[in-house]
């Protein structure tokens, strides 16, 4: 710039302070202050980058047409949740009337959960549901790699459209970018039917190339479902990483609420907007409650998340948070920190092997402000934990794909699992109790021992962490 002439540097002096008091008005709308902090700091030291990430990333929103398409499908979800209700309604507590006001669905009785935690296992289980229909499939996941485990999965797809079952998939282009193409290629060939979520434009954009479809739903006939934290793709992906996961296979009216989103997802990404087909309650097939939370920037409030806080505030006894990737807000560590103050058992069980390193390191500055509050935490060893999964007491359990981070409470869309009978919640505690069996436990002093140079990047990442 000090090449320029002088007329132009005034010019870009002037521009630059537009820019800035223009972040003042423009910034700290619909953001929490931790963001909005960041974001101010950003663009106040380099308002020329700074706009142009602000520009790229800066906007947790979707464009009017897709806002339009959304309001479209209302009518079909209500209509959906209508029919849940009236054939498996169950007993509306206050936290079940309160998820569904958030996400739309209400919990159902009348269904079996079955809750897999072997890698290999869900692929295998997954196939044989696969080859065993009689309609349709419809597979939604963030992930769908051309690898072994792709070829699988499309195997099996090959052998139902051959048998006159119509099969549907739809992953992420971002979380599939390595495989893209060839995934593309292979189910084509096949005969599936292929949809990409949230497609990102070279010409225009549609949306934030960060706001991603990450949820892990699939649909066998309308009577089979599975919700979890696992992709269609190598457990072993990433060198030297190999993840573990939880899924929950459910048969039984519930299934209705996973077909429903499902099909929305697929009817919003259609190059003509149309209706998703009527969606058929599957019979009664177990005990179990079970309600879908599904979440995103589509849905008013921060469905997840705000029900994980809500629960955080009225815990009693133990609560068990599970997630690779902890990058919480202040109202999920305060909720913390308050339950434990109450008293309750608050145990938090991460990944001690690492896959994104900027993620790992920002969320470990928050450590120390939680062991000093008494939170127990957990470093799950020699696998990737990449499974999502909360129990509150004996009152509340969830399996999904939303980790509890800024990402999954603001930028994705989710799908989290609720189950609310004391069965399915105490066999999700057995697991959890098996992840802090298998994890070693931080001590407030041997932390705090670590050495200065491993901090400053912790506390680095830790600024940056409402922009990851």
């Amino acid at each position: 710039m000090l090449s320029l002439h002088p007329d132009l540097r005034l010019l870009w002096f002037i521009a630059e302070w537009l820019v800035r008091i223009g972040a003042l008005a423009i910034v700290p709308l619909r953001r929490s202050p931790a963001a909005t902090t960041s974001w101010l700091l950003l663009i106040f030291f380099f308002p020329d980058v700074g706009l142009l990430l602000y520009l790229l990333i800066g906007r947790p929103r979707f464009p009017a047409e897709r806002a339009q398409r959304w309001q479209k499908l209302h009518p079909f979800y209500a209509d959906v949740a209508k029919q849940l209700e009236a054939a498996a309604g169950c007993v509306a507590s206050e936290a079940k009337r309160f998820a569904c006001t958030l996400g739309r669905m209400p919990c159902t009785q009348g269904n079996t959960v079955e809750l897999i935690d072997d890698y290999d296992g869900v692929i295998a289980r997954l196939v044989a549901d696969i080859d065993a229909a009689a309609h349709h499939v419809d597979l939604l996941v963030y992930i769908f790699a051309d690898d072994a485990v792709g070829q699988r999965i499309t195997g099996a797809l090959g052998r139902a459209i051959k048998r006159g079952v119509r099969c549907r998939v739809m992953f992420d282009p971002v979380g599939s970018h390595r495989w893209r193409r060839g995934t593309l290629q292979m189910l084509r060939d096949a005969g599936v039917e292929v949809r990409e979520a949230l497609p990102v434009r070279l010409l225009w954009r549609r949306s934030r190339a960060d706001m991603r479809n990450h949820r892990k739903l699939f649909v066998i006939d309308g009577v089979i479902g599975y919700a979890g934290s696992q992709n269609l793709v190598a457990k072993d992906f990433r060198p030297g990483v190999v993840n573990r996961e939880l899924v929950a296979r459910v048969t039984g009216p519930a299934v209705a609420s996973m077909a429903a989103v499902v099909a929305g997802d697929w009817a919003i990404e259609g190059s003509e907007p149309m209706a998703p087909p009527p969606v058929t309650i599957p019979d009664m097939a177990g005990d179990a409650h079970v309600q879908l939370l599904p979440s995103g920037a589509d849905y008013r409030l921060e469905g997840f998340e705000t029900l994980l806080v809500w629960q955080l505030h009225r815990a009693s006894r133990h609560v068990v948070l599970v997630t690779p990737y902890f990058i919480p807000d202040g109202d999920v560590i305060g909720a913390m920190r308050s339950a434990a103050a109450r008293g309750v058992t608050v145990d938090l069980v991460v990944s001690a092997v690492v896959d994104q390193r900027i993620v790992h390191l920002a969320q470990c500055s928050y450590f120390d402000e939680l062991l000093a509050a008494g939170i127990r935490i957990h470093a799950y060893r020699d696998y990737l934990l990449h499974a999502k999964n909360v129990s509150i007491d004996d009152a509340l359990g969830v399996v999904g794909s939303s980790n509890v981070d800024l990402r999954s409470f603001q930028l994705n869309e989710e799908a989290s699992l609720l189950l609310h009978d004391a069965d399915t919640i105490a066999r999700l505690k057995t697991i959890q109790a098996a992840y802090i069996a298998a994890s070693d436990r931080l001590e407030l002093d041997s932390w705090r021992a670590r050495s200065r140079l491993r901090r400053l990047p912790e506390n680095i990442a830790r600024m940056m962490s409402p922009l990851l």
